[in-house]
């Protein structure tokens, strides 16, 4: 009885060994993991980005007549790097692999439609390390102008955090798309919104630089009178921009991806500041 008490004990030892020796393994990988988020905070807290944009397992790919509608109709596309065409093309398949697309009214959704959807998303948020928008997992496309039952009043588009959505009139969409230099352009207006609401939700070192980015430039303008009554002045931003916060960073990302070169003369500083809540150092801007 003794002996095969004995026997236990030697037979069982290995087993605590292995269990000790997972437990270990699994505590070294979560205090790095953790060193390596607090190493990324601090390296985007010191130089306002972060310390990484791009990193994939696996890159996807869009079908092909995607791709070639993308070339034809997306200059920002055709302005990058090959290396950056393959990450944006990515990051584009994720878009539209992980969000429903609803046509209303009897409108079909098409090819051209999900690539302009997802190529302006994508290219707003290229500078982002956490590239998905958690409060949107589906596009609502109406032919054109549709009357809110919510507000009754017609929109041109809005974005629905409560149903997850994102709505566009596709008239006023393609509008916006294809002038690409007056300054109004549905798409980055609505992404703008979703943009600023997603980073007030989350902790990621994207939106931490961006909120970092964006209280910055209140501070700056509260702090600079003369420059915001040049900004009032000048009417090169709408004056549906003065309506609220959300408003102002909608119109002034419309007015930064669309005219860079005269925002950049303007308003240096407040070029600079968009520049650094976006991370946008993409395609000359």
């Amino acid at each position: 009885m003794i002996v095969q008490s004995a026997k236990a004990i030697t037979e069982s030892e290995p087993v605590s060994i292995n269990i000790v020796s997972v437990v270990i393994v699994l505590l070294t990988f979560f205090i790095l993991y953790r060193l390596f988020k607090l190493l990324q905070l601090y390296y985007a807290s010191t130089f306002n980005k972060p310390l990484y944009n791009h990193f994939y397992f696996r890159l996807y790919k869009l079908p092909s007549n995607y791709l070639e509608i993308l070339k034809k109709e997306h200059a920002y596309f055709e302005a990058l790097s090959p290396k950056h065409k393959r990450y944006f093309e990515h990051r584009m398949a994720v878009f539209i692999k992980e969000n429903k697309f609803i046509g209303k009214q009897g409108l079909v959704i098409t090819a051209q439609m999900k690539v302009a959807v997802a190529a302006t998303v994508t290219m707003l948020t290229f500078g982002f390390k956490k590239f998905k928008l958690d409060l949107i997992n589906t596009v609502i496309i109406y032919p054109e102008t549709y009357y809110s039952t919510i507000n009754e009043v017609y929109h041109k588009g809005e974005t629905n955090p409560q149903l997850k959505a994102i709505v566009f009139s596709w008239k006023d969409f393609l509008a916006g798309y294809k002038i690409g230099d007056d300054n109004l352009n549905l798409g980055i207006h609505e992404f703008g919104h979703a943009i600023h609401l997603n980073a007030s939700i989350n902790d990621d070192v994207s939106s931490i630089i961006f909120n970092r980015g964006f209280k910055a430039l209140m501070d700056y303008l509260q702090s600079h009178v003369e420059v915001r009554k040049k900004l009032i002045a000048s009417r090169y931003f709408r004056s549906y921009a003065y309506t609220n916060h959300y408003e102002f960073f909608a119109v002034l990302l419309e007015n930064f991806i669309e005219t860079p070169e005269v925002f950049k003369a303007k308003f240096p500083m407040v070029y600079k500041y968009m520049k650094q809540m976006l991370n946008f150092k993409f395609a000359s801007y």
